[in-house]
């Protein structure tokens, strides 16, 4: 493999203790050296000046449809949406056709994205048969066949019972229960968040309180058997609070906020209709708020995506039979550098750690890490970068997102996953290389 000088860019490595302008050489899919002009000849030379260089990208809350749903994503539209958007790895959820639920599925995914060259796939694994509550999976035997996690996402895990065991069961494994918290005896039939927006729209909401119980629960079931549970997509100020005094108190708890969520309130609901409804929903603004606090003071440890694509045809039906969901891996990036950094809630540092770092902990992978000898996958953007974002023109095989037409600051300009570039926004290898067209990736 020829080699790859990433020149002139501000590297930020937070695991090196890295802040400044430093080249990058890439040889053969390792890094080689960090270093002001190190010494190399030939190979290609990406000019990074004014963008930042760091460890790739990890989104661990991703849904790819596949199989079962190709209609909205497949595995290859959904990594390429995922590079395209700067990350270089992504977690992909059980809730496919069939569930993930046993090895011989995730095998597949894992292979599937192997012979598309594009983003790295970690696939999550079911907690129970099929994702309905009654029987465990085999836990060993899906995480010796590849799964980083469980999850019955989107559905909660079923009773505090089954979870208890999930957790046990887990620890011995040292991998994370994912769980999307909804007491489904008090959302049964919610549309939106229960509020303003509901009334407007004239359907039923969807109570915090469905969310907040279920957060309590797997709180006091994580600290009953000192196992470590991952609250997925928290959106309400009361699931913020507990999971910071949990934290306090010593509870192995991690949890991941949305770009939709930190960014939108329920009114996008009555604005956008349904494809600004998502489970949980758009909340207040006091909710919003209080995530915000939560990534500024280190309560929520991960920005995820909750990518949940669906094609036109679903997202087209009356808003009480939409389908939840919005796609995101191709907007994360921009939006976290315009509502967060630019407007000085967190720095770009928190930024790398909230978007590669942490995600990595939190499956149990190193954390990506730009020194000689490390694999070079790697995330260059340009955090000044304006541009309108179009979802006509996204590598997603949906458009399904309340972003379309936003003008965004912050994209993803080249994103190299074992020390190949598999994607790039704009020229710039001396070797002339092609700005991308839609749906293209370098590697693909």
């Amino acid at each position: 493999m020829a080699g790859l000088v990433i020149h002139g860019g501000r590297v930020i490595s937070p695991e090196d203790g890295l802040d400044g302008e430093l080249d990058v050489w890439v040889e053969d899919g390792i890094i080689r050296a960090v270093a002001r002009e190190p010494s190399v000849s030939g190979g290609e030379r990406l000019d990074a000046a004014g963008q930042i260089v760091c460890p790739g990208l990890m989104d661990i809350h991703v849904h790819l449809r596949e199989p079962g749903g190709e209609e909205s994503e497949t595995i290859a539209t959904g990594l390429a949406a995922a590079v395209a958007g700067g990350f270089t790895s992504i977690c992909a959820m059980p809730n496919t056709r069939p569930v993930n639920d046993c090895p011989e599925l995730t095998h597949y995914m894992i292979a599937k994205a192997q012979t598309l060259g594009l983003a790295r796939l970690f696939p999550i694994a079911a907690v129970s048969l099929a994702s309905q509550g009654e029987t465990l999976t085999d836990f060993a035997s899906l995480i010796q066949a590849g799964a980083v996690a469980f999850s019955d996402d989107g559905r909660p895990v079923k009773t505090a019972g089954l979870m208890q065991r999930a957790l046990e069961q887990s620890r011995t494994l040292n991998a994370p229960i994912i769980d999307h918290c909804e007491d489904l005896s008090v959302s049964a039939g919610g549309v939106v968040n229960a509020g303003e927006a509901a009334l407007k729209l004239g359907v039923k909401g969807i109570p915090k309180a469905a969310e907040d119980v279920c957060v309590a629960r797997d709180l006091v079931l994580a600290a009953a058997t000192d196992a470590h549970v991952h609250i997925a997509h928290v959106s309400t100020a009361g699931a913020v609070e507990m999971i910071r005094v949990a934290k306090r108190h010593g509870v192995h708890v991690t949890c991941e906020a949305m770009p939709h969520h930190f960014t939108l309130t329920e009114e996008e609901v009555v604005r956008q209709g349904a494809n600004a409804k998502m489970n949980p929903p758009l909340r207040s603004a006091r909710d919003r708020e209080a995530l915000l606090a939560g990534l500024a003071d280190g309560t929520i440890d991960v920005i995820a995506t909750d990518h949940a694509p669906h094609a036109a045809a679903l997202k087209s039906r009356r808003l009480e039979e939409a389908p939840f969901g919005v796609i995101g891996l191709e907007t994360a990036l921009g939006l976290a550098i315009t509502q967060l950094v630019e407007p000085g809630c967190i720095t770009l540092q928190r930024l790398v750690e909230l978007l590669g770092i942490r995600p990595a902990r939190i499956i149990g992978k190193p954390p990506g890490r730009l020194r000689p000898g490390e694999t070079a996958d790697i995330t260059v953007f340009d955090p000044r970068a304006e541009w309108v974002y179009r979802a006509s023109e996204g590598r997603s095989k949906s458009q399904n997102s309340p972003f379309d037409g936003w003008t965004l600051r912050g994209a993803a300009t080249a994103t190299i996953v074992g020390g190949k570039v598999v994607y790039r926004r704009l020229p710039g290898l001396t070797a002339g290389m092609p700005a991308l067209q839609r749906g293209q990736s370098l590697g693909s």
